[in-house]
């Protein structure tokens, strides 16, 4: 699997990946667009006045030059909301289990309280933050640097992804996830007609479908959660490059999908045989 840095700002996460209003599994998706009106509105969906001053000046600095917006393509996946918002909190996790699993050599290690370090093995290298947790909303700033075969000479940029999330629960107890993410790059003076030029194109296809891969792995893992909880903790046991916690934290999250989905099927199926009396629908908010 090709990583490309914009991809990194997706994960966020955690997927992998993320959307302002749930929208039905039915529902026709939007497709990718860097449209000046996609771009306001990602501005007016950043929580300005939940950072804190030196979060608003890294925002500010991404967004006083941007060199490239865009808006990938909106998703909708069948997961767990509890493994989903933990998957894009910790995106350590999603990288780990890739290399448990030899699909990728991406180095990504957690460096503090919301502090990450990645590099990718064809010359990109970047510090990652998290400026805002919220149920809804993820906020990551990264400064990033690309020294690599494709360009003649280091550039040096920032990027800014603004991750929103919206869950809507079916009758039948099951959650579905939307998932859109809106991405700034702005790049040092000297190296935006390379990335231009040179980068771009490049970056816009890995990004679109390294986006959607990862959303439907998120959702893979939960329905693996659900069906094998045992398989999903002994992968946690293999991942060496998260902390401890968090491994713990992977399986006592695992074990709650199990848990619900099994009362899901005890719902669905009385031992008795009998019908169960309808429930009215939930609000769709845990």
């Amino acid at each position: 699997m090709r990583i490309s840095m914009f991809w990194i700002l997706a994960m966020a996460v955690a997927s992998p990946l993320w959307a302002a209003a749930p929208l039905p599994a039915s529902a026709d998706l939007p497709g990718a667009t860097a449209s000046s009106a996609a771009r306001r509105s990602a501005i007016l969906s950043i929580p300005f006045e939940a950072l804190d001053a030196a979060g608003r000046a890294k925002v500010n600095s991404v967004l006083a030059n941007i060199t490239v917006f865009r808006r990938l393509p909106t998703r909708v996946v069948s997961c767990d909301p509890d493994l989903y918002l933990f998957l894009v909190r910790h995106p350590d996790v999603i990288v780990n289990v890739w290399q448990a699993l030899g699909i990728t050599q991406l180095q990504l290690r957690q460096m503090g309280p919301d502090l990450y370090r990645v590099v990718e093995t064809e010359g990109a290298s970047a510090s990652l933050e998290f400026l805002y947790h919220g149920r809804d909303t993820h906020l990551l700033y990264a400064e990033w640097t690309y020294i690599g075969p494709l360009l003649a000479r280091k550039i040096n940029g920032r990027c800014l992804a603004v991750l929103k999330s919206g869950f809507v629960r079916q009758p039948d107890g099951r959650y579905y996830v939307t998932s859109r993410l809106d991405g700034f790059l702005s790049v040092e003076p000297g190296g935006v007609e390379l990335l231009t030029k040179t980068l771009h194109p490049l970056v816009v296809k890995n990004t679109d479908s390294n986006f959607i891969q990862t959303v439907t792995f998120v959702g893979s893992l939960s329905r693996t959660a659900e069906v094998n909880p045992g398989g999903m903790q002994r992968l946690a046991a293999r991942l060496t490059h998260v902390e401890p916690d968090v491994r713990q934290q992977l399986v006592q999250v695992v074990a709650g999908v199990a848990q619900r989905a099994a009362a899901r099927t005890d719902q669905d199926d009385p031992p008795d045989g009998r019908q169960m009396a309808a429930r009215p629908p939930d609000d769709g908010q845990r």
